[in-house]
């Protein structure tokens, strides 16, 4: 299963190199659940070990990409309000709890959670619209998401280069990140919910 996926995306980054990473990152933060984070990793692995693309160029398409395309998924978010974000986690059937759990993010730590949403995966993809839905200052939203764009895609393409001849055993490892990083959210979100009981 890993090597087919692995075949389908290195096909397209072989075909249209650093049109598939925009693509995917920018649908990814848009709020559609495209495997943004494997095509990245990919990118970079390919990057490494056949030297089709650049490193420095899949940052910058990256960043510019995630940036952008988590700022289309504000103004969605913004515009469409609480009925659109309730469809669309219909539609894609996300369990309420990933919204509520992102909205208690937000409301704890404000704009600081679309820095670190990055780097949690189900988080990642409803942080652009979320932010929208709850009215964050956009000046503040735009800042955060820049700055987490930066961060997350240099960081996931420099695991990407760095392991390029570990492909399958960097998956295992991004999953078991992205399980610890979601574990600290969860536990974050609980310890809040019982301080916003004890003051009830």
């Amino acid at each position: 299963m890993v090597q087919s996926i692995f075949d389908f995306i290195r096909g397209h980054l072989a075909d249209h190199g650093y049109w598939t990473v925009a693509f995917a990152l920018m649908l990814e933060n848009i709020g559609i659940p495209v495997p943004g984070e494997t095509i990245l990793l990919l990118a970079s692995f390919l990057a490494f070990s056949e030297h089709r693309l650049s490193l420095p160029y899949i940052i910058l398409v990256g960043v510019f990409a995630a940036t952008l395309g988590d700022n289309i998924g504000f103004v969605i978010g913004h515009y469409g309000g609480r009925p659109l974000l309730d469809r669309y986690s219909n539609f894609f059937r996300m369990k309420p709890q990933a919204v509520t759990r992102g909205e208690e993010l937000f409301e704890r730590y404000g704009a600081l959670t679309i820095l670190v949403a990055r780097f949690i995966a189900g988080l990642r993809i409803i942080a652009g619209p979320l932010a929208g839905v709850l009215r964050m200052h956009w000046r503040k939203f735009a800042i955060f998401n820049f700055l987490g764009a930066v961060l997350w895609v240099t960081t996931i393409s420099g695991v990407g280069y760095l392991f390029g001849k570990h492909w399958e055993k960097l998956l295992e490892i991004m999953k078991g990140i992205n399980l610890v990083l979601f574990a600290v959210a969860v536990v974050l979100g609980v310890i809040y919910w019982f301080k916003r009981r004890r003051k009830a």
